[in-house]
């Protein structure tokens, strides 16, 4: 079995609580069933949000969908990069599984799917 690093991203409607939370909540679900994870074998989950985002962790959404209270969770900042996408939230979730790399899914919702472009390392853009 190997830990495999899964990433999501997605645009949050507005800085409020209640727009994160939900967010986070529809990524996190997609990032499960598209890759069809297990709850249990999930190892870690590490949250950022661009500095335009900070009325609420998007760590308190695995609570709300009632994951186990001692999954290890983790919220940070991501560097303030001029022209990077506004209200970014990305996860990276660590994961358990048999899978090879390449049959995992990334999974980007909305604007963020822009996050995906190849030419962004060589652009100065997002990854």
């Amino acid at each position: 079995m190997h830990c495999r690093g899964i990433r999501g991203a997605t645009i949050v409607s507005a800085n409020t609580r209640e727009s994160i939370l939900a967010a986070t909540e529809e990524l996190l679900v997609e990032m499960t069933k598209v890759n069809k994870i297990e709850i249990k074998d999930i190892a870690a989950i590490f949250f950022t949000t661009t500095p335009d985002l900070d009325t609420e962790f998007p760590a308190v959404a695995t609570r709300k969908l009632g994951w186990p209270s001692n999954l290890a969770l983790l919220c940070g900042h991501e560097m303030n990069v001029p022209g990077s996408l506004p209200r970014c939230l990305r996860i990276m979730m660590l994961v358990n599984t048999e899978k090879e790399p390449d049959e995992i899914t990334h999974v980007y919702l909305g604007e963020a799917k822009r996050l995906k472009d190849k030419t962004a390392l060589s652009t100065g853009g997002n990854i």
